[in-house]
């Protein structure tokens, strides 16, 4: 089976090599390299290593051929139609749609001539949530790329297949669908997903959702930080661990030596649940590795998980070259990986190798070499990904995995009892209430211990990670001693990672007061530190790819901060505001300084909500406060009265901070006619640093502004956006004022320190 393996894994490296390195160009030269060196592999000696040359040669030039041929037969027919309005185009529903921000989303097939394969994303009204698996839109539709959004390459939608996002011209065409087996899958899934709801409550039912069936739309924000944050959202991730259970049911019920008839049952099971999954990368490898898992005995041959594992990844890549960059199959396929290669040797290394000596030593060896196993080659990726290192990981999965697997037994025993009789169904549910409350408060729980997760915001952080992995590799070089080194090994990187935090932390307290300008795209983020005493003013971004309340406490724990003195919102708009209730949920904040006035966006509501969930007081500005930071000193101005009614962006909260002679000012997002206003009402000192109104608007900063208070530096909080910001005459005119200009979307953040 290790024939299999190197054709496979030669595949995979050639489809890897193409989304990542070889311009499409390059392919098909690179193609007719690899053919001329399989053919000289032929002359090669030695029966051994010509096999081996020949299969890798031979896997690595179908991977580049496959590529091109699949970028031909269905991408780039997809491609030509980005741009253009395309008329009677008839698209069929493949997936249940999902509520937006703006709206609803759906996953449908084209039925377009040309078009073979390939699926496309449709945006429209909230009439999309009646839609159902298997019907059908018809209308005029404008498609574009789903492989750039303003003009910036990305990976979401064609890791998935979905190669356009259509948004139909004008009113749309619903043809129902007839009942067909084909999207059986997805209707089971739909099923199972209401009747949890029948069964179960609130956030334990989004959790078994999620558990049962990979869908994580149902968490809230903070159980989805929660469970991020311990290190166990891989268990809401359909993967082997699903389908060990699943065999592990089946083998329970059918018997375990009856191999033939527990194949012929759990492989279409295991298909069928990979299906109602979603088909996710995690699902359908998990699958294929238990089909090889069954198959072997029946074969004749042992299994081998490093073949399976090669070959599931080969399949996947084989059914969507671009399924290579996507994350969860990188994370899921290196998780595997370092379990097969790396558990087993920490294992003997922790536990020794007597049989039966100190059980208690073998599990915790068991479980941390598990842990070490899944980790290895996911910590580099979620460092790039997702700029964060958790530390707890080993102690939640201590904790969990026990969990994770009763309630997803059990829960799947109640769906299936309710089915009989739902009163059986709800007895079974009460015990698995209590599991989920377990997990989840145990999550909730380790969140709430300092430095249970770390951001690579620090950037020592990165150096110690090379290091961890030098001592690692250490370990595992030499043969004898192996568990001394270890404890040793733990030892040293212990003490690094101690000093890498304490150098993370003083890079922000090295003066009486510490301005962070954070980089949070198209919106604004700014904090405050002196004296061990902190303040935020606003929390928000335009973008969606910044969780700007996240990237908040993951930076204000890189600074070693314990809790916010003052959390301040200039107005409710969300590039402003839509990180704060996150913010407010997951980091201790004593007091919450609000405009006084009303709010129909509802971010008011749900700010004054999660502050009374996490007992933060309410403060609404209506007169000038003076606040105490430290050594430095806040002045809050409240909005000014506006001949406009409702107008938020005029209506703002400024902010003065100041120490010593040093003065900052921001004035969210003010125009020329709410500058003036302030500059009447108050007495505005000489500035250091002006933040730039509006993120750099045309009608903000304006000259009246700039004379009275003669900035030394000013600051652009911007980012990608459709409004033309910063605009030339706002940079115009604070280079005519002689200010220096930095900006976040050009610098990144900005810090500045004043001693």
């Amino acid at each position: 089976m290790r024939k299999l393996m190197t054709l496979a894994l030669a595949f995979s490296a050639g489809v890897f090599s193409v989304q990542y390195l070889l311009p499409d160009q390059w392919i098909l030269p690179g193609a007719a390299l690899v053919l001329a060196v399989f053919f000289a592999a032929i002359f090669l000696p030695g029966s051994i290593w010509r096999r081996r040359v020949l299969l890798a040669a031979a896997g690595l030039y179908l991977s580049l051929v496959w590529c091109y041929v699949y970028a031909d037969l269905v991408q780039r027919p997809m491609e030509a139609l980005a741009g253009n309005y395309v008329s009677d185009t008839v698209l069929e529903v493949c997936d249940w749609p999902e509520e937006t921000d703006y709206g609803a989303r759906v996953t449908c097939r084209i039925r377009q001539e040309g078009i073979r394969f390939g699926k496309v994303v449709c945006y429209g009204q909230r009439e999309l949530l009646t839609l159902r698996p298997g019907d059908q839109l018809q209308g005029d539709v404008y498609f574009s790329s789903a492989a750039q959004v303003d003009d910036t390459d990305i990976t979401t939608f064609t890791s998935r297949g979905v190669f356009l996002l259509a948004y139909f011209r004008e009113e749309m065409e619903t043809v129902p669908g007839e009942s067909t087996l084909r999207y059986l899958p997805e209707l089971a899934g739909k099923a199972l997903r209401e009747r949890l709801a029948q069964l179960y409550d609130g956030e334990t039912a989004a959790f078994l959702q999620a558990l049962l069936t990979g869908d994580k739309s149902g968490l809230s924000d903070q159980t989805y930080g929660d469970l991020s944050g311990a290190g166990l959202l891989h268990i809401t991730a359909v993967s082997g661990l699903h389908c060990m259970f699943l065999l592990g049911v089946l083998q329970v019920l059918i018997g375990r030596h009856r191999r033939r008839l527990l194949a012929a049952v759990a492989v279409p099971v295991l298909i069928f649940y990979a299906l109602l999954a979603g088909a996710s990368p995690s699902a359908v490898r998990a699958c294929i590795m238990a089909i090889f898992l069954l198959a072997a005995p029946l074969l004749g041959r042992e299994s081998d998980p490093p073949t399976a594992l090669s070959a599931a990844l080969a399949v996947i890549l084989l059914a969507n070259p671009f399924a290579a960059a996507s994350v969860s199959l990188q994370l899921s396929f290196g998780a595997v990986a370092g379990l097969l290669w790396l558990s087993p040797r920490v294992y003997r290394g922790l536990a020794g190798e007597k049989p039966g000596y100190h059980c208690v030593r073998r599990f915790l060896a068991g479980s941390l070499s598990a842990t070490a196993g899944a980790l290895v080659f996911t910590i580099p990726l979620t460092a790039i990904y997702f700029h964060q290192l958790v530390l707890v990981s080993p102690l939640s999965n201590l904790l969990c995995l026990w969990a994770a697997t009763a309630a997803f037994v059990l829960g799947l025993g109640s769906v299936l009892l309710s089915i009989v009789w739902m009163p059986l169904g709800m007895l079974l549910a009460w015990p698995v209430t209590w599991v989920v409350r377990y997990l989840l408060i145990v999550a909730r729980g380790l969140c709430a211990l300092p430095y249970h997760a770390l951001s690579f915001s620090n950037g020592y952080l990165k150096y110690w990670l090379v290091y961890a992995y030098a001592l690692l590799l250490a370990c595992l070089w030499e043969q004898d001693g192996r568990r001394r080194r270890y404890v040793l090994s733990g030892v040293l990187a212990a003490a690094t990672l101690a000093l890498t935090i304490q150098l993370g932390a003083a890079k922000y307290h090295r003066g009486a007061l510490n301005i962070v300008v954070q980089d949070v795209g198209q919106g604004e983020s700014l904090i405050l530190t002196s004296g061990g005493h902190t303040a935020v003013v606003d929390c928000g971004s335009n973008n969606s790819f910044h969780q700007t309340g996240e990237e908040t406490v993951e930076l204000l724990s890189v600074m070693g901060v314990r809790e916010v003195d003052s959390l301040v919102l200039s107005h409710y708009h969300a590039d402003h505001a839509n990180g704060m209730t996150a913010l407010l949920e997951r980091f201790p904040v004593k007091n919450l300084y609000l405009p006084d006035l009303e709010d129909a966006s509802g971010i008011r509501e749900s700010l004054m909500e999660a502050a009374e969930a996490r007992g933060t007081g309410v403060v609404f500005v209506d007169t000038q406060l003076e606040l105490s930071l430290g050594e430095a000193k806040l002045t809050l101005y409240p909005p000014a009265e506006t001949e406009i009614e409702n107008d938020a962006n005029e209506a703002c909260i400024s902010v003065l901070c100041s120490y010593g002679a040093f003065d900052l000012l921001t004035t969210a997002d003010m125009d020329t006619a709410g500058e003036k206003r302030l500059l009447e009402a108050w007495t505005l000192p000489q500035l250091e640093v002006l933040l730039a109104g509006h993120h750099g608007s045309a009608s903000s900063t304006s000259r009246e502004l700039l004379e009275q208070t003669q900035p030394g530096v000013g600051v652009v909080s911007v980012g990608d956006n459709n409004y033309g910001h910063p605009t030339d005459e706002a940079l115009r005119r604070l280079v005519q004022s002689g200010a220096e200009i930095y900006r976040t979307d050009l610098q990144g953040r900005i810090h500045i320190c004043v001693h």
